[in-house]
């Protein structure tokens, strides 16, 4: 299947900036959308009051696309995971169960850091969430400019 014409264009550190505000919280706490004409980004929060102007229909017409949580993607916990599979074979139920209780990544990255693999992780982290982002843009239209 063909990827839709692009409809929107935007910078991708504004993507990533509206991307991770979305994915800061739990899901729906907070929210980002793209306007398709302006590829303008509107970020909305059930815990904070932002003063950017808005239009009136933000949330109520679907003609804006929603900005993705990370959990959407598949960048969560399971991300963890498949970096642990990789960095730490034979670790999987411990790292797992980390994953079970609050403060999950708090501890993952506290054992990432004992064994001195912290940096890999964002490594890992960084490229597989521009993949997945830069995949989630085709499928909607979405055109990255990207800056030099």
């Amino acid at each position: 299947m063909p990827a839709p014409t692009p409809i929107a264009r935007i910078g991708y550190s504004e993507l990533l900036d509206a991307f991770e505000f979305v994915s800061f919280g739990p899901p729906l706490e907070h929210c980002a959308f793209i306007d398709p004409d302006t590829g303008a980004i509107y970020c909305l929060s059930s815990e904070m009051q932002t003063e950017e102007e808005r239009p009136d229909d933000l949330e109520t017409s679907d003609r804006y696309i929603q900005v993705p949580h990370k959990n959407d993607l598949t960048l969560g916990r399971d991300l963890a995971l498949s970096f642990a599979a990789e960095e730490i074979p034979g670790e999987h139920e411990t790292i797992a169960a980390l994953f079970r209780k609050k403060g999950a990544y708090a501890r993952f990255k506290g054992l990432l850091d004992a064994r001195n693999l912290l940096e890999r992780w964002y490594a890992f982290e960084s490229r597989e969430t521009e993949k997945a982002l830069r995949l989630w843009c085709l499928e909607n239209g979405i055109e990255l400019i990207d800056e030099p």
